[in-house]
């Protein structure tokens, strides 16, 4: 019972309405502008591994490479920042830093940097920087693909229109119609095509919908609501464990019978 509701106020960040949601919209853009960010983010990491790697002779790179984990951990942040804004989720739940109530009196820039440095949290935000590379070129090249085909048809006749009345081009001269000797006027041609094309570009967006969910999942945005919920089991073991009456021991062994007398 305490697990079911959990997972229902957890936010869902689902997309109703495809058509009129301005979170679609916004979707569109996001992954528009996944090319030319995931570019930019492979060329930081690589440029700063490879230079912090290349001047650590020179005692340079090992504070480089500790900015460089920096930088990467600021990236990961502003993706995740950027999906919860675009999907309406509420903002990260801010979690207590750990061990922030040491003194750092004594400590040099150096120390700190190294104390603060998390191998884990480095290793998952280079590979989340790597794969956002490639998921950036993949859903970018899936979305103007999907899009164009149903936009396409849907300007289909604005487009033969004018180049009838321009040039003299009949692009439906050998359609689909002619091969099946279907006699349709270009109204009908007109008014099926803008029906699929309106079809196709529903359905484009959903798939739109459905590849910033998998962003969601890939860049961890869930991860702080999923912390931040507590088992659901645990309050039964503590409660049974205090109210829980012990077992009457039998008394016919503690009891010794009288003797009979013969």
């Amino acid at each position: 019972m305490k697990a079911t509701e959990a997972t229902a106020a957890m936010p869902t960040g689902k997309v109703n309405w495809v058509l009129f949601n301005p979170k679609t919209y916004a979707t569109i853009l996001y992954l528009l502008l996944s090319l030319p960010l995931g570019i930019i983010y492979f060329t930081i990491a690589v440029t700063g591994l490879a230079l912090s790697i290349g001047l650590t002779p020179l005692f340079i790179g090992i504070p480089l490479f500790f900015g460089v984990a920096k930088i990467l951990n600021g990236i990961v942040s502003f993706e995740q920042a950027m999906i919860r804004q675009i999907l309406g989720l509420p903002n990260a739940p801010v979690s207590p830093p750990y061990n922030q109530q040491q003194s750092v009196a004594g400590q040099t820039w150096f120390m700190r940097m190294v104390k603060g440095f998390d191998s884990g949290l480095f290793i998952r935000n280079l590979l989340l920087v790597l794969l956002r590379f490639v998921t950036g070129i993949v859903f970018f090249v899936i979305m103007v693909t999907v899009l164009s085909i149903g936009l396409g048809l849907i300007a289909l006749p604005v487009v033969h229109i004018i180049l009838m009345n321009e040039i003299q081009i009949d692009i439906l001269e050998n359609s689909l119609f002619s091969y099946f000797h279907i006699d349709w006027t270009y109204n009908q041609q007109y008014m099926l095509y803008v029906g699929v094309g309106i079809v196709l570009f529903w359905i484009a967006l959903r798939i739109v919908n459905g590849l910033m969910q998998v962003q969601r999942r890939i860049m961890y945005v869930d991860e702080p609501y999923q912390k931040m919920q507590p088992p659901a089991s645990m309050q039964d073991p503590v409660q049974s464990q205090y109210y829980e009456h012990p077992v009457d021991q039998p008394t016919q062994g503690l009891i010794h019978p009288a003797l009979r007398e013969l």
